[in-house]
């Protein structure tokens, strides 16, 4: 492979905000749900690279033999790879593609075919066009994607805040994360937040019912939360992250008498024999191979409010953020019956 622009890249990134910006001279997108990828191609040789330098080629071989016929000869295109089902897009199934034996990814690869939405280029025959504002790159992209054949989307695009106004707030139904700004006139700026996310943020309260070690082996790195079903099950819905050091120190303390006999009557005691359908601490991470997910259980007694964006197949899709803790809620108050019911909506609106 020999382009203007190797591998590997790491992807622009977006700064979070929670109202769409309206200064002049952006562009907005819909936010895809799905894995950012970077296509790499030269000729018959694809590469899909991930924004964390890991290789997808192995794990979406559909994926290699679409783009081959939708892009140009020799090209760097940057998007997303998404799942689409009949209700949206669906982020745990394009999780299950991580899968370690060939055998189950080509398996996969049949029933829940993944498909590529492109939203930047940043190279195209022997042109780099990293320093390219992106009106110029967007340009381009238009004029070069077949975006006929299935599964290979160009993204909607418009510089109208109230069109993207709408995408916020209506298509969350549809999986969608929220909406991107972008300067029109932004070169490519590898791993800087030179974007801007509108993401939604809501409230819920939610048990605490264990914690993780932060790396550092010493500190609180983040909380274990749960929420209880119709049937008073009470299953891990996410966890609160994202604590200054000295609060990660102070947490150790406060959590310090609720780890006494813990593990006795807790819910989550044979996580390990649960019905796959209770929501459990623990499970293999297959997007950070090898990262320690065990985890320390606390009695369950204290509720914590957080801060979260959406929530996906019954769980809190990113990590939350610790609002404060509720003496004055009863674990078993904290449902899923507080969590806003989004509406859905039929994502081939989009394209129209």
């Amino acid at each position: 492979m020999d382009l203007p622009v190797m591998p590997p890249v790491k992807p622009m990134l977006a700064k979070a905000v929670h109202v769409v910006p309206r200064t002049p001279g952006l562009s907005f997108e819909p936010k895809w749900d799905g894995f950012r990828c970077i296509v790499f191609r030269d000729g018959d040789e694809i590469e899909l690279g991930s924004r964390n330098d890991r290789p997808l080629t192995r794990y979406f071989p559909e994926l290699a033999e679409l783009l081959r016929e939708a892009l140009p000869q020799r090209c760097v295109v940057d998007g997303e790879i998404v799942i689409v089902s009949e209700t949206g897009l669906d982020f745990e199934a394009l999780q299950l593609r991580l899968h370690p034996a060939a055998s189950r990814v080509r398996k996969l690869a049949e029933e829940t075919p993944a498909s590529f939405v492109a939203f930047d280029l940043l190279a195209l025959g022997d042109r780099s066009l990293m320093d390219e504002p992106f009106s110029e790159r967007r340009r381009l992209l238009e004029s070069v994607l077949d975006d006929a054949l299935a599964r290979v989307h160009l993204t909607p695009v418009t510089t109208d805040p109230d069109v993207a106004e709408d995408w916020f707030t209506r298509f969350e139904g549809a999986g969608f994360d929220g909406v991107m700004a972008k300067p029109t006139d932004q070169p490519y700026e590898p791993d800087k937040r030179v974007m801007w996310k509108v993401k939604h943020e809501r409230t819920a309260d939610c048990v605490v019912a264990g914690f993780r070690w932060h790396k550092d082996g010493e500190t609180v790195g983040s909380l274990l939360l749960g929420l209880h079903d119709e049937a008073g099950v009470l299953h891990h819905v996410g966890v609160a992250t994202s604590f200054t050091a000295a609060r990660r120190r102070e947490l150790v303390t406060e959590l310090a008498p609720l780890r006494e006999n813990a593990l006795e009557g807790h819910p989550w005691q044979k996580w390990a024999e649960a019905h796959a359908e209770q929501r459990i601490p623990g499970a293999y991470s297959r997007w950070a191979v090898g990262k320690d997910l065990s985890w320390e259980p606390l009695r369950i007694e204290w509720v914590a409010e957080v801060r979260y964006e959406h929530v996906q197949g019954r769980r809190f899709r990113h990590g939350s953020r610790l609002v404060r803790f509720r003496p004055d809620r009863t674990p078993e108050s904290c449902t899923y019956a507080q969590l806003d019911q989004v509406a859905p909506a039929e994502l081939r609106t989009l394209f129209d």
